[in-house]
């Protein structure tokens, strides 16, 4: 169940990764800029990765009570999946800053 959050966000963070390779069209294409975009899908892979595994660690399960389990585990899922997500964004906002910074227009 560790990896649950991650499997189940992977999809549209695939969809993003796609959307910061394809676009913007109009910037050229250099084996540096590609490199560029590799090194940062990659470095935002292992912070998804490793954020959501922080976020599985830390998300406490509620206590067994005289009624029974209480609902709210599902933060275990959920806390991963919002910290692999806020980690992904935090990576790839900067990147496409940075990559419209030198491979912009030059006017």
């Amino acid at each position: 169940m560790r990896y649950l959050s991650i499997l189940l966000l992977a999809p549209w963070l695939l969809v993003l990764c796609w959307i910061y390779w394809a676009y913007p069209r109009d910037l050229p294409t250099s084996a540096q800029r590609r490199s560029f975009d590799v090194f940062v899908l990659l470095l935002a892979t292992m912070a998804t990765a490793l954020a959501a595994l922080a976020g599985f660690d830390t998300a406490t399960l509620p206590q067994v009570g005289e009624f029974g389990r209480p609902s709210g585990g599902i933060w275990q899922q959920v806390l991963p999946a919002l910290y692999g997500y806020a980690a992904f964004a935090a990576v790839l906002l900067p990147a496409l800053w940075l990559r419209q910074r030198y491979w912009g227009r030059r006017e």
